[in-house]
């Protein structure tokens, strides 16, 4: 998987997240693309959001749904996976998870 600068317009969830802290996702893929904490508004219902693809070249992001409140970047939370269907969302998962298990090693 990669960063991506594709359009993400109508991607969405289709029942795929994974745990990991905010501090692992940045060293895995870098700072989020858009972050609500810069504007300290933890009312909305996404603070940080990445948008990737994966190896096939599939758009998907990668967001903290409803958290409604501030957490640690160390903090493990549950990170949704949203895509343009289900098995994107699923290659998707796979692939954050062998990336996320290599930069931990």
């Amino acid at each position: 998987m990669k960063r991506s600068d594709k359009e993400v317009d109508g991607t969405s969830f289709h029942n795929h997240t994974f745990k990991a802290s905010k501090t692992h996702l940045v060293e895995a893929i870098g700072e989020p693309e858009w972050t609500e904490r810069a504007y300290q508004n933890i009312n909305d219902k996404v603070q940080n959001e990445w948008i990737c693809e994966t190896e096939d070249g599939d758009v998907f992001t990668i967001y903290d749904w409803k958290e409604y409140r501030t957490y640690s970047d160390d903090e493990i939370i549950e990170w949704h996976i949203g895509g343009y269907n289900g098995k994107v969302t699923r290659q998707a998962q796979e692939e954050i998870e062998v990336l996320l298990n290599k930069n931990v090693s």
